[in-house]
């Protein structure tokens, strides 16, 4: 992205900077308080190999989107690219968010899944007893 030109208006604006810090702030907040709700197991996918956190966590940052980790690093792109004034980088941010919104396409639903599992195995155990 350094090689990119600027765009002469996200350079001059007195404006683009502050808002570009509170977008790379509000990201990194969400992506951070994120890892910190799911711990290590939970931020690199252990659910996906069994690791199941005891409930799904709706605490923050989860209660301000379903996907904290994908907002807050789309915030911190988009906070990158503007403070640097760098247009592609604003182009890129938007693809990537694209990309992040289809894969929620296929996890959110994987998840609840693995989840729902989970739960109807532990009332079946609790039948057996």
């Amino acid at each position: 992205m350094r090689d990119q030109p600027a765009h002469p208006s996200f350079v001059a604006s007195p404006l683009i900077k502050p808002y570009a810090g509170f977008l790379f702030a509000t990201g990194n907040i969400l992506v951070l308080s994120s890892m910190w709700a799911l711990g290590l197991t939970g931020t690199y996918l252990g659910d996906y190999f069994g690791i199941l956190m005891n409930d799904v966590v709706t605490g923050f940052p989860f209660n301000v989107s379903s996907c904290p980790m994908y907002l807050g690093s789309t915030l911190n792109f988009l906070g990158t690219s503007l403070w640097f004034g760098k247009p592609a980088g604003v182009l890129l941010t938007g693809l990537v968010w694209i990309m992040y919104v289809l894969a929620l396409k296929f996890e959110d639903p994987f998840t609840a899944e693995i989840y729902a599992k989970r739960e109807r195995e532990r009332d079946e155990a609790k039948k057996e007893k």
